[in-house]
């Protein structure tokens, strides 16, 4: 069996155990009165299991072509750079999320991983940074009832 193979059993295993998690482990503990919401805590589990599980199963049992083996004289010209400096913002991101707010955090994210994809249209970028963050800020915490806080703590947040 090819590694592919290996790495999609795996991935399948791993959806049905999520899966059982969330169909299972997680509605047990619902409280009484959110068991007649539409929307449970689950559902995105559940959605993100089902969808992995089918695509693992798909991939698993597909009749794949063989890939080339990996040169190491090509190693050199992947971008291992821009790689490191999105991990970096990453982590960036998660330390200052709450010290900075969802809006900025998400924005500033957004903006430094773009530039360092390399696009440089800095007045699309930041308008569209500012409105995913703000959309995304608005379905969860006004919508979904779900508070993030949207500011940093010294402007009110």
């Amino acid at each position: 069996m090819t590694l592919e193979r290996w790495l999609s059993a795996f991935v399948l295993a791993f959806c049905l155990a999520y899966g059982y998690t969330a169909f299972w482990v997680m509605d047990a503990t619902l409280p009484p009165f959110a068991r007649f919401s539409p929307v449970w805590p689950s559902s995105f589990p559940k959605v993100l299991a089902v969808l992995g599980a089918i695509l693992a199963f798909m991939q698993l049992f597909h009749k794949a072509q063989p890939l080339a083996e990996l040169k190491r004289s090509e190693l050199p010209h992947y971008a291992w750079r821009q790689a490191g400096l999105t991990i970096l913002a990453m982590v960036a991101y998660a330390l200052l999320l709450s010290t900075l707010g969802f809006v900025v955090a998400t924005t500033g994210f957004l903006v430094a991983t773009a530039a360092i994809l390399g696009e440089r249209t800095w007045h699309h970028l930041i308008p569209i940074a500012l409105i995913a963050a703000g959309g995304i800020w608005y379905l969860v915490d006004p919508v979904l009832g779900i508070y993030m806080r949207p500011w940093p703590s010294f402007i009110g947040g």
